[in-house]
This record gives C-alpha cells, structure tokens and sequence, in this order.
C-alpha cells in the first residue's frame, strides 16, 4: 500500500488547549483503508503529512522517524502532538488490514480490563459524598487538586495548603478503606509548600501525587524524590521519551504522566513503556481526546505494570462524530474485538481544514538513509 491523502477535520468542540486537542485526523491509502487519529493543528499536520505522502503504511516507525527528524530540528512537544495523531491512524490501519485489534499487535492484552479514576466527578453533595459516591461507580479512585482560592484572589500558598489538607481529609473519609484517591498539585506550588502538602497528606495515602512543581526542570526531582514518601505522578506536560527518560531511569517518580498522542502516537509510548516497566514506574496517562482514550486501552492494556487511566466526570460525553469509540462501563475502560482501534468515524460534524495529497519532504532538508535502508540525520 501507499499513502495517497491525509485529511485534518477540524472539531468544534475541541480544547482550544494546543496540546490537547480533539480535531481528528485521516490517513488513507490506494487500497482504500482509511485510519483515524486524533490532535494536532492544520499546519503541524500538514508538515508531518507532506513528508509520507507516498510512503508504505505498515513501515510505522520509519515513517515516525522520518516525521519527527525530517526538518533536522527533532519534533517538539507542539509537533508531536500532530505526529502522534498520524502515528494513531498507522496502527488504525495495520490492524484494519490484519482484521485485528490494535492490542493483538502489541502482545495481546495483559489485563480484563483498564481501571479509572475521575477526574471532575460531579457534585453529590459535600466532598465526602462525592468522594464516596465516585468509587461506589465503580471507579478505583477520585481525584481532586489543590484549592483553587477562585474569583481572582490571590495565591496565598500557605493558607492554600491548609485548605488543601483539609479538604484532602474529607475525600479519605468518603473513600473509605476500600477506595482510593489522588491529588493533582497542577505544578501551582513552589518546592517548600509542594513538600509541606506532601507531608501533611501522606498519612492519608494517597494513590498518586501529581505534578508537584514546575515542569520545565525535571532534575529537580532528584531533590524533591528525597523530602516527599507519597507516590509521585509526572508527565502530562511532556513529549517524548527524552523528555522523562531521566525521571525514569533514576526511579524519581511512581508512575508516568505521559500520554496519546502527546508524546507520538503508540509507536512512541511503547519505547515509555518498556522503559517504565524496566525500572517499576506505573502508567497513569493524561486522557485526551476520545480517540486517543481509545488507543490508550489497547497501548496500556498490553502493558504488565500498574496502569489506572483518567476519565472526565461519572461517564464519557457523547461525540456526535464518534459512532463507536471506547467502552466503558462502570468506571473501567474494556477492550473490544473490532479491527484496528475500534472507532468509526462520521466527518459531517466535523469541518475538513486541511488536505494533503502531494509530497513535499525535501524542500527545507534531505532525509539521509544508512545503506541498510533505515533513516538517519542530515
């Protein structure tokens, strides 16, 4: 097969997050199989897509390769959203070719199903009855985050950690001794008052602790690692693996953050994977979109580590494109047998924003190849 045409539909309910969003992407082929995925912008898309226009579908990681060193400078995190979409509809494609799920290309599933946790579960009541009502749903934990003082009041961060704490302790009481929770920090803290909630909350064992401070260093965990004992979550915020293979590598942190497509679709998060199980870090990705929550059941399903995936509110929203999508039932994301990523696709709530069908990867670089084929830097 060869690529013949890429289609970027724009979605109108899309985050206006750059790195998140929802706009869907189409790789088709002369064998008349189209794949879907999902994220990006028209223009990374169209970058990306002007370099493979032509390429073999089923060549995934050479195409990944050429996409995220094919204009010398590597694919940043803006970029690779746009690379993940493609990489997305590729193994769309593979598995619709074989007739199989995703998940049988990637060793088969490891587990019945995925766990959830919620993020935003909806108001019933007081904090500890939410919280309680979110694991009577069925799913393994609730999530909350440090206080937002709300109405444009300042940040006063001391004061924020007391409400934080104490907050933190209604959500324990409604989880019970069979539930579980975790607390998204949203990097809103300095390191002192990052350590100081840690502390405070550890008695109340926590899940997880996502994202403790800043992300642009992440070294500073090294630091960080030594002064907190609760579970550490980190990597929405981050791209590739060179981005967290340090974090890793060194058992800074628990479980990964990083998430599809943001870090390049599933051929990328595999290389995570593997790093993660080498070295006990769990998989607890970021959701995104609903075609990328799809892929996210077949690339953690396979994967033998701890994973708990994130799910917005009490069940997923309705998508007028999306006829079929994921399964979830009962706080649990499940896997299923249709082919490829399982999702069918209707673009009429969708507007076409971009369209590519004629190559153009030589116009600012050369793509060098060693003589066995494989590609390398100009």
């Amino acid at each position: 097969m060869k690529i013949t045409r890429i289609r970027f539909y724009h979605n109108p309910n899309s985050r206006p997050i750059f790195n998140q969003s929802y706009h869907v992407v189409t790789v088709e082929t002369d064998a008349g199989v189209m794949g879907i995925g999902e994220g990006g912008s028209a223009e990374t898309v169209q970058q990306c897509a002007a370099m493979i226009v032509g390429e073999d579908p089923a060549r995934i990681d050479r195409i990944w390769q050429i996409m995220f060193r094919g204009y010398f400078y590597p694919a940043g995190r803006e970029k690779l959203d746009a690379l993940g979409a493609i990489d997305l509809a590729l193994w769309d494609i593979k598995g619709k070719v074989l007739n199989v799920p995703v998940y049988e290309l990637l060793g088969g599933m490891a587990r019945d199903h995925v766990e959830c946790y919620s993020t935003g579960f909806p108001s019933k009541g007081t904090v500890r009855e939410t919280a309680h009502a979110c694991i009577e749903a069925g799913f393994r934990a609730y999530r909350s985050s440090v206080v937002d003082p709300g109405g444009g009041a300042p940040f006063q961060s001391h004061e924020i950690v007391r409400q934080t704490y104490e907050h933190c302790v209604e959500i324990r009481a409604g989880v019970g001794k069979d539930g579980d929770w975790a607390l998204d920090y949203h990097t809103r803290l300095d390191p002192p008052d990052a350590v100081r909630l840690s502390t405070l909350i550890e008695p109340l064992e926590p899940y997880f602790a996502e994202d403790l401070i800043r992300s642009e260093n992440a070294d500073v965990y090294r630091e960080i690692r030594q002064k907190v004992k609760v579970p550490i979550a980190v990597g929405e915020q981050f791209g590739s693996k060179w981005d967290a293979n340090e974090l890793i590598e060194n058992q800074l942190i628990d479980y990964s953050r990083m998430t599809l497509p943001n870090v390049g679709g599933i051929s990328e998060y595999m290389k995570i994977q593997a790093l993660c199980e080498t070295h006990y870090v769990g998989l607890i990705p970021h959701f995104t979109g609903p075609i990328a929550e799809a892929a996210l059941v077949h690339a953690c399903g396979v994967f033998s580590g701890p994973v708990m995936m994130e799910m917005v509110g009490e069940k997923p929203a309705p998508q007028p494109h999306l006829p079929e999508c994921f399964d979830f039932r009962n706080g649990k994301m499940y896997p299923n047998n249709r082919p490829g990523l399982g999702v069918t696709l209707d673009t009429k709530p969708l507007q076409l924003a971009a369209e590519i069908t004629e190559h153009d990867r030589y116009r600012v670089t050369p793509i060098f190849e060693r003589p066995d084929g494989s590609v390398t830097n100009w």
